[in-house]
């Protein structure tokens, strides 16, 4: 096929853009050219039957270049057009903050820093997580917080509850007064607002993995 007929969904979609065209005609803006008696909308054609046929997650190189006419350029714009929309667009579950086990997995990072970092997970009704925040970052053997550092961005995030947590620079994980102290104060501060303390964690290195111990 000449370069102007392989033009024809990329001039549609240049002209009334890419949500006018058809799947055949996407994947025709992807293929883009074809050879002597194996026209680009046949490979296009080919190249969807196959896709629905191996599913879209499981696509593979190979099975691009399976298809008749697809060569390595063909197999290697079609990949990676799908997973940049897979990376940018697809949306995963948040992970699941249902035990004390995957909590501490959110706040690994911080197990053997320097500082005593104080962090926080917001979570939704489900218990799934909207973010991990640090709240402050401390010296080498405290770190000072406030229901309103904790509670403000909870707030931001509609967090229908919260677990708390800090590492311990010492590696020890002893629960000092002062830990539960700060998890009486931010249980009670969260009470008034609505917005339940699931746990407050410590968390420590520990040959060279970590570990944690519950402050609530």
């Amino acid at each position: 096929m000449s370069a102007g007929v392989a033009e024809t969904a990329r001039a549609k979609l240049k002209r009334r853009g890419a949500a006018s065209l058809t799947d055949d005609e996407l994947l025709q803006a992807i293929v883009g050219s074809g050879g002597a008696g194996n026209g680009y909308r046949q490979i296009a054609r080919r190249l969807n039957a196959a896709i629905q046929s191996v599913g879209h997650e499981r696509m593979t190189f190979g099975d691009a270049k399976a298809v008749k006419g697809v060569g390595d350029a063909k197999a290697a714009a079609l990949m990676a057009s799908m997973e940049f929309c897979r990376r940018r667009y697809e949306k995963r579950p948040a992970p699941l903050i249902d035990t004390p086990e995957r909590a501490a997995e959110q706040m690994r990072h911080i197990k053997d820093k320097k500082q005593e970092h104080f962090v926080m997970l917001t979570l939704d009704g489900a218990r799934r997580l909207i973010k991990c925040r640090t709240i402050t970052i401390g010296t080498l053997t405290a770190s000072l917080v406030h229901p309103r550092e904790v509670f403000a961005p909870a707030i931001e995030d509609r967090a229908a509850s919260i677990v708390i947590g800090h590492n311990h620079p010492s590696g020890m994980l002893d629960v000092s007064e002062l830990d539960r102290a700060v998890t009486r104060l931010i249980k009670e501060a969260g009470e008034l607002v609505g917005i339940k303390l699931d746990d407050h964690l410590v968390v420590a290195e520990c040959d060279g993995g970590y570990s944690y111990v519950s402050a609530l």
